[in-house]
Protein backbone atom coordinates (compact mmCIF):
# COMPACT_ATOMS: atom_id res chain seq x y z
CA UNK A 1 0.00 0.00 0.00
CA UNK A 2 1.13 3.26 -0.84
CA UNK A 3 0.74 5.23 2.40
CA UNK A 4 2.47 8.72 1.39
CA UNK A 5 0.13 8.44 -1.84
CA UNK A 6 -3.11 8.03 0.98
CA UNK A 7 -1.80 10.82 3.52
CA UNK A 8 -1.52 13.21 0.52
CA UNK A 9 -5.23 12.07 -0.19
CA UNK A 10 -6.27 13.02 2.82
CA UNK A 11 -4.60 16.55 2.77
CA UNK A 12 -6.26 17.51 -0.11
CA UNK A 13 -9.63 17.02 1.07
CA UNK A 14 -9.04 19.10 3.68
CA UNK A 15 -8.42 17.84 7.27
CA UNK A 16 -11.00 18.74 9.68
CA UNK A 17 -9.75 20.89 12.29
CA UNK A 18 -7.64 22.98 9.48
CA UNK A 19 -8.65 26.46 9.58
CA UNK A 20 -8.51 28.82 6.02
CA UNK A 21 -5.25 30.46 5.96
CA UNK A 22 -2.23 31.76 4.29
CA UNK A 23 -0.23 28.67 5.02
CA UNK A 24 -2.74 26.09 3.48
CA UNK A 25 -1.13 24.67 0.27
CA UNK A 26 -1.74 21.22 -0.64
CA UNK A 27 -0.22 18.78 -4.05
CA UNK A 28 -3.46 16.78 -5.31
CA UNK A 29 -3.14 13.07 -6.37
CA UNK A 30 -1.35 13.36 -9.67
CA UNK A 31 0.02 16.65 -9.57
CA UNK A 32 2.77 16.13 -8.15
CA UNK A 33 6.19 17.21 -9.48
CA UNK A 34 8.18 14.91 -11.91
CA UNK A 35 4.13 13.04 -13.24
CA UNK A 36 3.17 13.05 -16.37
CA UNK A 37 2.02 16.54 -17.88
CA UNK A 38 -1.49 16.80 -18.25
CA UNK A 39 -2.98 19.64 -20.44
CA UNK A 40 -5.13 22.43 -18.76
CA UNK A 41 -8.56 21.81 -19.34
CA UNK A 42 -10.46 24.72 -16.75
CA UNK A 43 -9.94 25.53 -13.18
CA UNK A 44 -12.80 24.67 -12.37
CA UNK A 45 -13.67 21.12 -14.11
CA UNK A 46 -11.39 18.31 -14.62
CA UNK A 47 -12.49 17.34 -18.20
CA UNK A 48 -14.64 18.68 -20.78
CA UNK A 49 -17.38 16.17 -20.22
CA UNK A 50 -17.68 17.70 -16.39
CA UNK A 51 -17.85 21.25 -18.22
CA UNK A 52 -20.90 20.05 -20.17
CA UNK A 53 -24.54 20.91 -19.69
CA UNK A 54 -23.41 23.64 -17.06
CA UNK A 55 -24.30 26.75 -19.12
CA UNK A 56 -27.74 28.21 -18.16
CA UNK A 57 -28.01 26.02 -15.27
CA UNK A 58 -31.16 26.75 -13.16
CA UNK A 59 -30.96 26.65 -9.23
CA UNK A 60 -32.05 23.25 -7.76
CA UNK A 61 -35.63 22.95 -6.00
CA UNK A 62 -34.47 23.05 -2.50
CA UNK A 63 -32.18 26.34 -2.82
CA UNK A 64 -34.99 28.32 -1.60
CA UNK A 65 -35.63 26.12 1.57
CA UNK A 66 -31.93 26.35 2.43
CA UNK A 67 -31.83 29.88 1.25
CA UNK A 68 -28.71 28.85 -0.90
CA UNK A 69 -30.35 31.10 -3.43
CA UNK A 70 -29.60 33.89 -1.46
CA UNK A 71 -26.21 32.88 -0.28
CA UNK A 72 -25.44 32.58 -4.21
CA UNK A 73 -27.15 35.91 -4.54
CA UNK A 74 -24.61 37.66 -2.29
CA UNK A 75 -21.65 36.28 -3.68
CA UNK A 76 -22.21 37.01 -7.24
CA UNK A 77 -23.52 40.33 -6.82
CA UNK A 78 -20.78 42.19 -7.84
CA UNK A 79 -19.83 39.79 -10.44
CA UNK A 80 -22.92 39.59 -12.74
CA UNK A 81 -21.10 40.15 -16.01
CA UNK A 82 -19.58 36.45 -15.77
CA UNK A 83 -22.89 35.09 -14.92
CA UNK A 84 -21.47 32.68 -12.49
CA UNK A 85 -24.35 31.47 -10.73
CA UNK A 86 -24.57 28.06 -13.25
CA UNK A 87 -20.89 27.26 -11.54
CA UNK A 88 -23.10 27.56 -8.14
CA UNK A 89 -25.79 25.24 -9.16
CA UNK A 90 -23.62 22.38 -10.49
CA UNK A 91 -23.01 19.47 -8.24
CA UNK A 92 -20.31 17.42 -9.75
CA UNK A 93 -20.40 14.66 -7.18
CA UNK A 94 -16.58 13.75 -8.02
CA UNK A 95 -14.13 13.66 -4.78
CA UNK A 96 -11.03 14.45 -7.20
CA UNK A 97 -12.72 17.50 -8.63
CA UNK A 98 -13.52 18.67 -5.16
CA UNK A 99 -10.10 18.27 -3.90
CA UNK A 100 -9.20 19.84 -7.17
CA UNK A 101 -10.83 23.43 -6.47
CA UNK A 102 -9.82 23.33 -3.05
CA UNK A 103 -6.27 23.39 -3.80
CA UNK A 104 -7.05 26.67 -5.75
CA UNK A 105 -9.07 28.23 -3.35
CA UNK A 106 -6.06 27.42 -1.00
CA UNK A 107 -3.29 28.83 -3.42
CA UNK A 108 -5.32 32.23 -3.90
CA UNK A 109 -4.84 33.02 0.32
CA UNK A 110 -1.80 33.64 -0.89
CA UNK A 111 -1.20 37.32 -1.21
CA UNK A 112 0.93 37.08 -3.93
CA UNK A 113 -1.39 34.90 -5.90
CA UNK A 114 -4.18 37.19 -5.27
CA UNK A 115 -2.70 40.17 -6.29
CA UNK A 116 -1.55 38.61 -9.62
CA UNK A 117 -4.95 36.88 -10.78
CA UNK A 118 -6.63 40.39 -9.43
CA UNK A 119 -4.27 42.13 -11.99
CA UNK A 120 -5.39 39.48 -14.83
CA UNK A 121 -8.81 40.20 -14.24
CA UNK A 122 -8.78 43.69 -13.98
CA UNK A 123 -6.80 43.62 -17.36
CA UNK A 124 -9.20 41.57 -18.79
CA UNK A 125 -12.33 43.84 -17.59
CA UNK A 126 -10.33 46.70 -19.12
CA UNK A 127 -9.86 45.02 -22.49
CA UNK A 128 -13.60 43.79 -22.74
CA UNK A 129 -14.79 47.99 -21.53
CA UNK A 130 -12.33 48.81 -24.76
CA UNK A 131 -14.51 46.18 -26.87
CA UNK A 132 -17.87 47.27 -25.85
CA UNK A 133 -16.75 51.03 -26.33
CA UNK A 134 -16.21 49.90 -30.07
CA UNK A 135 -19.73 48.84 -31.01
CA UNK A 136 -20.89 52.36 -29.30
CA UNK A 137 -18.60 54.40 -31.42
CA UNK A 138 -19.42 55.67 -34.73
CA UNK A 139 -15.94 56.43 -36.16
CA UNK A 140 -14.73 53.81 -38.53
CA UNK A 141 -10.98 54.64 -37.58
CA UNK A 142 -11.79 55.50 -34.09
CA UNK A 143 -13.21 52.09 -33.78
CA UNK A 144 -10.01 50.55 -35.11
CA UNK A 145 -7.77 52.40 -32.50
CA UNK A 146 -10.09 51.15 -29.91
CA UNK A 147 -9.53 48.06 -31.31
CA UNK A 148 -5.83 48.27 -30.95
CA UNK A 149 -5.76 49.34 -27.79
CA UNK A 150 -7.45 46.50 -26.14
CA UNK A 151 -5.80 43.73 -27.86
CA UNK A 152 -2.74 45.36 -26.79
CA UNK A 153 -4.25 45.27 -22.92
CA UNK A 154 -5.08 41.69 -23.52
CA UNK A 155 -1.47 40.82 -24.75
CA UNK A 156 0.08 42.88 -21.62
CA UNK A 157 -2.71 40.59 -19.53
CA UNK A 158 -2.16 37.39 -20.48
CA UNK A 159 1.91 38.14 -20.47
CA UNK A 160 1.77 39.72 -17.09
CA UNK A 161 -0.36 36.58 -15.56
CA UNK A 162 2.90 34.19 -16.85
CA UNK A 163 4.83 35.75 -15.26
CA UNK A 164 3.00 37.14 -12.06
CA UNK A 165 2.60 32.75 -11.42
CA UNK A 166 6.52 32.16 -12.27
CA UNK A 167 7.22 34.44 -8.85
CA UNK A 168 4.90 32.45 -6.78
CA UNK A 169 4.82 29.18 -5.19
CA UNK A 170 1.54 27.96 -6.53
CA UNK A 171 1.13 24.02 -5.74
CA UNK A 172 -2.52 23.54 -6.61
CA UNK A 173 -2.61 21.07 -9.73
CA UNK A 174 -5.02 23.71 -11.37
CA UNK A 175 -2.93 26.84 -11.59
CA UNK A 176 0.24 24.42 -12.65
CA UNK A 177 -1.72 23.40 -15.57
CA UNK A 178 -2.79 26.93 -16.02
CA UNK A 179 1.37 28.31 -15.86
CA UNK A 180 2.05 25.51 -17.82
CA UNK A 181 -0.09 26.19 -20.53
CA UNK A 182 0.49 29.82 -20.44
CA UNK A 183 4.22 29.30 -21.10
CA UNK A 184 2.79 27.75 -24.37
CA UNK A 185 0.94 29.70 -24.97
CA UNK A 186 3.07 33.10 -24.58
CA UNK A 187 5.69 31.40 -26.59
CA UNK A 188 3.85 30.28 -29.32
CA UNK A 189 4.39 31.60 -32.59
CA UNK A 190 0.64 33.12 -32.73
CA UNK A 191 1.02 34.85 -29.43
CA UNK A 192 3.72 35.92 -30.30
CA UNK A 193 3.64 37.35 -34.15
CA UNK A 194 0.18 38.90 -32.94
CA UNK A 195 2.30 41.08 -30.09
CA UNK A 196 5.11 41.86 -32.64
CA UNK A 197 2.48 43.46 -34.58
CA UNK A 198 0.64 45.09 -31.94
CA UNK A 199 3.74 46.49 -30.97
CA UNK A 200 4.84 47.51 -34.52
CA UNK A 201 1.76 48.98 -35.69
CA UNK A 202 1.30 51.55 -31.81
CA UNK A 203 4.84 52.31 -32.65
CA UNK A 204 3.96 53.19 -36.58
CA UNK A 205 0.81 55.33 -35.08
CA UNK A 206 2.26 57.27 -32.09
CA UNK A 207 5.25 58.15 -34.85
CA UNK A 208 3.45 59.96 -37.17
CA UNK A 209 3.42 63.80 -36.83
CA UNK A 210 1.34 66.33 -39.22
CA UNK A 211 0.50 70.48 -38.81
CA UNK A 212 -3.03 71.75 -38.44
CA UNK A 213 -3.32 75.08 -39.86
CA UNK A 214 -6.84 76.61 -38.73
CA UNK A 215 -7.80 80.01 -40.86
CA UNK A 216 -11.31 81.50 -40.22
CA UNK A 217 -13.64 78.07 -40.95
CA UNK A 218 -10.92 76.08 -42.24
CA UNK A 219 -8.97 73.51 -41.18
CA UNK A 220 -5.98 72.60 -43.14
CA UNK A 221 -4.25 68.94 -42.55
CA UNK A 222 -0.26 68.38 -44.03
CA UNK A 223 2.85 66.93 -42.91
CA UNK A 224 4.99 67.89 -40.72
CA UNK A 225 8.05 69.43 -42.62
CA UNK A 226 10.04 70.64 -39.48
CA UNK A 227 8.08 73.81 -39.16
CA UNK A 228 8.39 75.76 -35.56
CA UNK A 229 6.69 74.49 -32.56
CA UNK A 230 5.13 77.74 -32.04
CA UNK A 231 3.03 76.11 -28.67
CA UNK A 232 6.56 75.00 -27.36
CA UNK A 233 8.14 78.53 -28.28
CA UNK A 234 5.13 80.19 -26.13
CA UNK A 235 5.98 78.33 -23.32
CA UNK A 236 9.08 78.92 -23.33
CA UNK A 237 8.35 82.72 -23.51
CA UNK A 238 6.18 82.54 -20.23
CA UNK A 239 8.59 80.07 -18.47
CA UNK A 240 10.59 83.24 -17.21
CA UNK A 241 7.50 84.57 -15.55
CA UNK A 242 6.77 80.74 -12.88
CA UNK A 243 7.25 81.54 -9.32
CA UNK A 244 6.73 78.30 -8.20
CA UNK A 245 3.86 76.13 -7.90
CA UNK A 246 0.69 78.62 -8.34
CA UNK A 247 -2.92 76.92 -8.09
CA UNK A 248 -4.15 75.81 -11.42
CA UNK A 249 -7.60 78.18 -12.09
CA UNK A 250 -8.69 76.23 -15.47
CA UNK A 251 -11.92 74.38 -15.42
CA UNK A 252 -11.42 70.99 -16.33
CA UNK A 253 -13.91 69.76 -18.80
CA UNK A 254 -15.01 65.89 -19.68
CA UNK A 255 -13.65 64.60 -22.81
CA UNK A 256 -16.52 62.53 -24.15
CA UNK A 257 -15.03 59.36 -25.88
CA UNK A 258 -16.62 59.67 -29.18
CA UNK A 259 -14.67 62.02 -31.20
CA UNK A 260 -16.75 65.01 -32.90
CA UNK A 261 -16.86 65.37 -36.83
CA UNK A 262 -13.94 67.85 -36.78
CA UNK A 263 -11.18 65.39 -35.08
CA UNK A 264 -12.75 62.58 -36.80
CA UNK A 265 -12.37 64.67 -40.11
CA UNK A 266 -8.60 65.57 -38.67
CA UNK A 267 -7.84 61.53 -38.43
CA UNK A 268 -9.58 60.99 -41.37
CA UNK A 269 -7.04 63.56 -43.35
CA UNK A 270 -4.43 62.50 -41.11
CA UNK A 271 -5.11 58.61 -42.83
CA UNK A 272 -4.95 60.16 -46.15
CA UNK A 273 -1.52 61.73 -45.18
CA UNK A 274 0.05 58.41 -43.94
CA UNK A 275 -2.23 55.56 -45.99
CA UNK A 276 0.20 52.40 -45.53
CA UNK A 277 -0.08 52.99 -41.55
CA UNK A 278 -3.90 53.14 -41.47
CA UNK A 279 -4.21 50.49 -43.73
CA UNK A 280 -2.49 48.18 -42.21
CA UNK A 281 -4.37 48.89 -39.33
CA UNK A 282 -7.45 47.98 -40.77
CA UNK A 283 -6.03 44.59 -42.12
CA UNK A 284 -4.61 44.13 -38.82
CA UNK A 285 -8.11 44.48 -37.42
CA UNK A 286 -9.72 42.23 -39.96
CA UNK A 287 -7.33 39.82 -39.49
CA UNK A 288 -7.56 39.49 -35.69
CA UNK A 289 -10.97 39.98 -34.86
CA UNK A 290 -10.70 36.47 -33.25
CA UNK A 291 -7.34 37.01 -31.12
CA UNK A 292 -9.47 36.39 -27.76
CA UNK A 293 -7.64 32.37 -26.92
CA UNK A 294 -10.90 30.44 -25.74
CA UNK A 295 -9.02 28.91 -22.91
CA UNK A 296 -8.11 32.57 -21.68
CA UNK A 297 -11.65 33.59 -21.78
CA UNK A 298 -12.93 30.69 -20.12
CA UNK A 299 -10.21 31.00 -17.24
CA UNK A 300 -11.01 34.87 -16.80
CA UNK A 301 -14.93 33.77 -16.08
CA UNK A 302 -14.62 30.57 -14.24
CA UNK A 303 -11.73 31.88 -11.67
CA UNK A 304 -14.28 34.69 -10.93
CA UNK A 305 -15.86 31.70 -8.53
CA UNK A 306 -13.07 31.31 -6.53
CA UNK A 307 -12.63 35.33 -5.96
CA UNK A 308 -15.71 35.93 -5.69
CA UNK A 309 -16.84 33.17 -3.17
CA UNK A 310 -13.12 34.71 -1.14
CA UNK A 311 -14.32 38.41 -1.10
CA UNK A 312 -17.18 36.49 0.61
CA UNK A 313 -15.02 34.79 2.98
CA UNK A 314 -12.70 37.66 3.85
CA UNK A 315 -16.11 39.82 4.94
CA UNK A 316 -16.99 37.22 7.19
CA UNK A 317 -13.74 36.61 8.91
CA UNK A 318 -12.68 40.44 9.21
CA UNK A 319 -16.39 40.06 11.65
CA UNK A 320 -14.56 37.24 13.30
CA UNK A 321 -16.33 34.25 11.85
CA UNK A 322 -14.09 31.32 10.84
CA UNK A 323 -14.15 29.39 7.64
CA UNK A 324 -12.27 25.89 7.03
CA UNK A 325 -11.15 23.25 3.96
CA UNK A 326 -13.69 20.12 5.29
CA UNK A 327 -12.67 16.89 5.04
CA UNK A 328 -15.03 15.02 2.59
CA UNK A 329 -15.90 11.60 2.17
CA UNK A 330 -17.91 9.46 -0.11
CA UNK A 331 -17.87 6.31 1.93
CA UNK A 332 -18.09 7.57 6.26
CA UNK A 333 -21.12 9.30 7.54
CA UNK A 334 -19.46 9.94 10.53
CA UNK A 335 -20.25 13.86 10.20
CA UNK A 336 -19.30 16.75 12.32
CA UNK A 337 -18.78 20.92 12.40
CA UNK A 338 -17.44 23.22 15.20
CA UNK A 339 -18.52 26.79 15.03
CA UNK A 340 -20.60 26.52 11.96
CA UNK A 341 -23.71 28.86 11.05
CA UNK A 342 -25.98 29.84 8.65
CA UNK A 343 -24.36 31.84 5.77
CA UNK A 344 -27.56 33.64 4.66
CA UNK A 345 -28.28 34.43 8.06
CA UNK A 346 -25.09 35.92 8.61
CA UNK A 347 -25.20 37.60 5.53
CA UNK A 348 -28.22 39.59 7.24
CA UNK A 349 -26.75 40.25 10.91
CA UNK A 350 -23.05 40.83 10.19
CA UNK A 351 -23.23 44.17 7.89
CA UNK A 352 -25.75 45.04 10.96
CA UNK A 353 -23.42 44.28 13.41
CA UNK A 354 -25.54 41.83 15.42
CA UNK A 355 -23.96 38.88 16.80
CA UNK A 356 -23.90 35.46 14.85
CA UNK A 357 -24.34 32.43 17.02
CA UNK A 358 -22.38 29.40 15.97
CA UNK A 359 -23.61 25.83 16.27
CA UNK A 360 -21.43 22.56 16.89
CA UNK A 361 -22.98 19.19 15.67
CA UNK A 362 -21.66 15.78 15.28
CA UNK A 363 -22.73 12.10 14.01
CA UNK A 364 -20.55 8.92 14.55
CA UNK A 365 -20.94 5.08 14.85
CA UNK A 366 -23.87 3.59 13.37
CA UNK A 367 -25.95 7.40 14.56
CA UNK A 368 -27.45 9.19 11.73
CA UNK A 369 -30.37 11.26 12.29
CA UNK A 370 -30.40 14.61 14.21
CA UNK A 371 -34.10 14.99 15.43
CA UNK A 372 -34.16 18.58 16.25
CA UNK A 373 -36.99 19.72 19.03
CA UNK A 374 -37.64 22.85 20.60
CA UNK A 375 -39.03 25.92 20.98
CA UNK A 376 -40.57 27.92 18.26
CA UNK A 377 -38.32 30.68 16.80
CA UNK A 378 -35.26 29.25 19.06
CA UNK A 379 -32.96 28.19 15.75
CA UNK A 380 -34.11 24.61 14.70
CA UNK A 381 -34.37 25.72 11.26
CA UNK A 382 -31.34 27.72 10.95
CA UNK A 383 -29.52 24.55 12.91
CA UNK A 384 -31.31 22.23 9.91
CA UNK A 385 -30.13 24.74 6.18
CA UNK A 386 -26.36 24.95 7.80
CA UNK A 387 -26.39 21.11 7.79
CA UNK A 388 -27.86 21.84 4.05
CA UNK A 389 -25.58 24.47 3.37
CA UNK A 390 -21.90 23.07 4.37
CA UNK A 391 -22.86 19.92 2.95
CA UNK A 392 -23.61 21.61 -0.45
CA UNK A 393 -21.01 23.86 -0.40
CA UNK A 394 -18.38 20.85 0.62
CA UNK A 395 -19.50 19.35 -2.83
CA UNK A 396 -18.83 21.98 -4.74
CA UNK A 397 -15.58 21.95 -3.17
CA UNK A 398 -15.82 25.45 -1.48
CA UNK A 399 -14.32 26.48 2.24
CA UNK A 400 -17.65 26.07 4.75
CA UNK A 401 -18.46 27.99 7.54
CA UNK A 402 -16.45 26.72 11.04
CA UNK A 403 -13.45 26.27 12.34
CA UNK A 404 -13.32 22.59 11.34
CA UNK A 405 -15.76 20.00 9.26
CA UNK A 406 -15.92 16.50 8.29
CA UNK A 407 -18.78 15.67 5.95
CA UNK A 408 -20.08 13.52 3.07
CA UNK A 409 -20.51 13.59 -0.60
CA UNK A 410 -23.98 12.92 -0.85
CA UNK A 411 -25.76 12.41 -4.46
CA UNK A 412 -28.78 14.33 -3.84
CA UNK A 413 -29.64 16.87 -1.44
CA UNK A 414 -33.83 16.02 -0.94
CA UNK A 415 -35.30 18.98 1.21
CA UNK A 416 -39.53 18.55 2.51
CA UNK A 417 -39.88 22.09 4.28
CA UNK A 418 -43.86 23.13 4.81
CA UNK A 419 -45.76 25.19 2.59
CA UNK A 420 -48.32 27.00 2.86
CA UNK A 421 -51.89 25.82 1.29
CA UNK A 422 -52.94 27.21 -1.70
CA UNK A 423 -56.02 27.96 -2.72
CA UNK A 424 -55.23 26.29 -6.23
CA UNK A 425 -54.49 23.55 -5.27
CA UNK A 426 -57.42 21.13 -4.08
CA UNK A 427 -55.27 18.67 -1.99
CA UNK A 428 -55.10 19.03 1.75
CA UNK A 429 -52.12 19.80 3.63
CA UNK A 430 -51.85 16.80 4.92
CA UNK A 431 -52.21 15.14 1.83
CA UNK A 432 -49.59 17.28 0.17
CA UNK A 433 -47.34 16.43 3.15
CA UNK A 434 -47.51 12.41 2.82
CA UNK A 435 -47.13 12.95 -1.41
CA UNK A 436 -44.27 14.86 -1.09
CA UNK A 437 -42.73 13.06 1.38
CA UNK A 438 -43.77 9.69 -0.71
CA UNK A 439 -41.82 11.26 -3.91
CA UNK A 440 -38.45 12.02 -1.65
CA UNK A 441 -38.32 8.51 -0.32
CA UNK A 442 -38.84 6.97 -3.60
CA UNK A 443 -35.93 9.30 -5.50
CA UNK A 444 -33.61 8.86 -2.38
CA UNK A 445 -30.37 6.22 -2.29
CA UNK A 446 -28.65 5.33 0.70
CA UNK A 447 -25.95 8.74 -0.13
CA UNK A 448 -28.92 11.06 -0.33
CA UNK A 449 -29.01 13.49 2.37
CA UNK A 450 -32.76 14.19 3.85
CA UNK A 451 -33.65 17.38 5.56
CA UNK A 452 -37.05 17.06 7.17
CA UNK A 453 -38.43 21.00 8.77
CA UNK A 454 -41.74 20.80 10.58
CA UNK A 455 -43.82 18.09 8.80
CA UNK A 456 -47.32 16.44 9.33
CA UNK A 457 -48.35 19.45 11.49
CA UNK A 458 -51.55 19.85 10.24
CA UNK A 459 -53.03 16.53 11.74
CA UNK A 460 -53.16 15.73 15.26
CA UNK A 461 -50.20 14.58 17.64
CA UNK A 462 -51.20 10.57 17.48
CA UNK A 463 -51.27 10.69 13.56
CA UNK A 464 -48.13 13.02 13.14
CA UNK A 465 -46.25 10.62 15.81
CA UNK A 466 -47.33 7.54 13.98
CA UNK A 467 -46.83 9.04 10.07
CA UNK A 468 -43.37 10.75 11.25
CA UNK A 469 -41.97 7.04 13.01
CA UNK A 470 -42.97 5.28 9.67
CA UNK A 471 -40.89 7.92 8.25
CA UNK A 472 -38.09 7.92 9.90
CA UNK A 473 -38.01 4.16 9.92
CA UNK A 474 -37.86 4.26 6.25
CA UNK A 475 -35.32 7.06 6.70
CA UNK A 476 -33.15 3.73 8.73
CA UNK A 477 -33.31 1.35 6.53
CA UNK A 478 -32.02 3.46 3.54
CA UNK A 479 -29.17 4.85 5.78
CA UNK A 480 -29.60 7.91 5.04
CA UNK A 481 -28.15 11.09 6.66
CA UNK A 482 -30.97 13.33 7.98
CA UNK A 483 -31.96 16.08 9.71
CA UNK A 484 -35.42 16.00 11.21
CA UNK A 485 -37.00 19.32 12.82
CA UNK A 486 -40.08 18.35 14.67
CA UNK A 487 -42.80 19.36 17.64
CA UNK A 488 -43.04 15.60 18.45
CA UNK A 489 -40.09 14.78 21.22
CA UNK A 490 -41.39 10.80 20.87
CA UNK A 491 -39.25 11.25 17.84
CA UNK A 492 -35.87 11.75 19.57
CA UNK A 493 -35.72 8.24 21.18
CA UNK A 494 -36.16 5.94 18.32
CA UNK A 495 -33.08 3.81 18.73
CA UNK A 496 -29.28 4.64 18.16
CA UNK A 497 -29.69 5.67 15.12
CA UNK A 498 -31.24 8.89 16.09
CA UNK A 499 -29.18 11.55 17.93
CA UNK A 500 -31.74 14.49 20.12
CA UNK A 501 -30.32 18.18 19.18
CA UNK A 502 -32.60 20.62 21.14
CA UNK A 503 -32.73 24.24 20.74
CA UNK A 504 -31.98 26.19 23.94
CA UNK A 505 -33.15 28.95 26.41
CA UNK A 506 -31.49 31.12 28.77
CA UNK A 507 -31.49 29.29 32.49
CA UNK A 508 -32.41 33.10 33.91
CA UNK A 509 -35.42 33.36 31.85
CA UNK A 510 -36.81 30.32 29.84
CA UNK A 511 -38.76 32.87 27.11
CA UNK A 512 -35.55 33.85 26.06
CA UNK A 513 -33.92 32.23 23.20
CA UNK A 514 -30.03 31.46 22.77
CA UNK A 515 -29.92 30.05 18.78
CA UNK A 516 -27.74 27.72 20.28
CA UNK A 517 -28.79 23.81 19.59
CA UNK A 518 -27.01 21.45 21.58
CA UNK A 519 -27.10 17.71 21.95
CA UNK A 520 -28.90 16.82 24.68
CA UNK A 521 -32.16 14.77 25.34
CA UNK A 522 -35.73 16.70 24.33
CA UNK A 523 -37.27 17.85 27.15
CA UNK A 524 -40.29 20.12 25.68
CA UNK A 525 -42.34 19.43 28.97
CA UNK A 526 -39.54 20.95 31.07
CA UNK A 527 -39.48 23.84 28.67
CA UNK A 528 -43.44 24.27 28.95
CA UNK A 529 -43.01 24.23 33.00
CA UNK A 530 -40.51 26.88 32.77
CA UNK A 531 -42.94 28.96 30.97
CA UNK A 532 -45.73 28.09 33.21
CA UNK A 533 -43.67 28.95 36.54
CA UNK A 534 -42.64 32.44 35.16
CA UNK A 535 -46.24 33.38 34.46
CA UNK A 536 -48.18 31.84 36.80
CA UNK A 537 -49.95 29.63 34.72
CA UNK A 538 -49.04 26.09 36.77
CA UNK A 539 -51.83 24.19 38.69
CA UNK A 540 -50.56 25.47 41.94
CA UNK A 541 -50.80 28.66 40.87
CA UNK A 542 -53.76 28.89 39.48
CA UNK A 543 -55.12 27.12 42.28
CA UNK A 544 -54.05 30.00 44.34
CA UNK A 545 -54.92 32.71 42.23
CA UNK A 546 -58.93 30.96 42.04
CA UNK A 547 -58.88 30.20 45.59
CA UNK A 548 -57.77 34.67 46.53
Amino acid sequence: MDTGRDERAERDAGVAGRAAGPGDTDVGEGGAPGGPVVPFVSILFLSPEQRAGVEGLEEPPFFRDLNLDQVVESITASHRDHDLKPFFHALPRDLALVRYRQQVFRDLEHEDVWSCLQSFVEGMRSMRRHLAQVEKLYYRTQKQLWFLDAVEIYLEAVRDLCRGLEGTACESEGLRRLHDFLKDYTGSAEFTALADETARLKGDLASLTYCLTVFDNHVTVSRYESEADYAARVLDTFEKFRRGAVKDYRVKFREPIEMNHVEAGVLDRVALLYPEVFRALADYVERHRDYLHDTIAEFDREIQFYLAYLEQVRRFQEAGLAFCYPEVSERSKAVRATRTFDLALAGRLVPEGSTVVCNDFHLEGPERIFVVTGPNQGGKTTFARTFGQLHYLAGIGCPVPGSEAKLFLFDQLLVHFERRESLTDLRGKLQDDLLRIHEILGQATPNSILIMNEVFTSTTFRDALYLSKRVLERVMQLDLLCVCVTFVDELAFLGERVVSMMSTVSPDDPAVRTFEVVRKPADGRAYAVAIAEKYGLTRERLRERIAR
